[in-house]
């Protein structure tokens, strides 16, 4: 099958020199951006109902833009202010230069990890063990925040903040892609639920990460293209060893 027109459920790039625009040029292949899921706050009822009191914290940890994003949005909804004093932990560099987008940031005390894991922020929480801290969650989590927080002894709280929701289909939109290409098991549960009747059929999917590559099996669908791999690190590496194995 001739691949010509790719769905890639991720945001376009903001820069054209995306290896994706380049695959487009080199195999005259028509792309279309398209997330399947979306991030939304939760609603000011549904926090509320959390019985968390922001105002009553003194630093926060973040882990992703997502939970930057949420919670400035749900505070300025709940008319909650921040105080200059507020402390920021970020699990990486990124993330915490991403605070600007909010505040002032050299007026901030803002720390973050070197390596991108959680056990980095471990340190500089022991050295203002005596903040209170809080922690924003999406709806689909793990304990490890917290657990680690409980192993530190620091005062802590967490909440969800915002949630991962399908990014519906309208009936207006044509589905006849030749390729699909997945980042999240969250993308898989978006097909099935957008298109419970979807059959494969000679449709090529593609997938990122293991997490995703078994959503996709599980859903009792071929898998066509995984990547990372020692050969295609990235995906659009990964489409193009496809291409080029079936000769496009």
């Amino acid at each position: 099958m001739e691949i010509k027109k790719i769905l890639i459920s991720q945001p376009k790039p903001a820069s054209e020199k995306s290896p994706y625009f380049d695959l487009a040029e080199k195999y005259g292949l028509e792309l279309v951006f398209r997330p399947f899921i979306k991030v939304e706050s939760v609603t000011t009822k549904e926090f509320r109902q959390q019985k968390v009191s922001i105002s009553d914290h003194t630093a926060i940890v973040f882990t992703s833009r997502h939970a930057i994003d949420h919670f400035f949005q749900l505070c300025a909804e709940l008319r909650v202010n921040i105080p200059e004093t507020m402390k920021y932990f970020c699990i990486t560099e990124t993330i915490s230069l991403y605070i600007q987008k909010y505040v002032q940031y050299r007026k901030r005390k803002v720390f973050f990890g070197n390596t991108g894991k959680l056990d980095d922020l471990a340190g500089p929480i022991l050295k203002h063990k005596n903040e209170k801290y809080f922690v924003p969650l999406s709806d689909v989590h793990t304990d490890e925040i917290k657990n680690m927080l409980d192993g530190l002894k620091v005062q802590h709280s967490e909440a969800v903040m915002y949630r991962t929701v399908s990014n519906d289909f309208t009936p207006e939109e044509k589905f006849d892609y030749d390729m699909l290409v997945f980042f999240s098991p969250a993308g898989i549960a978006s097909l099935q639920k957008n298109f419970p009747n979807f059959e494969q059929g000679d449709m090529v999917i593609a997938s990122f990460g293991p997490t995703t590559a078994k959503a996709v099996r599980d859903a009792n669908l071929r898998l066509d293209i995984e990547a990372p791999t020692v050969e295609a690190p990235s995906m659009a590496a990964a489409i193009e060893q496809y291409l080029k194995k079936n000769k496009q």
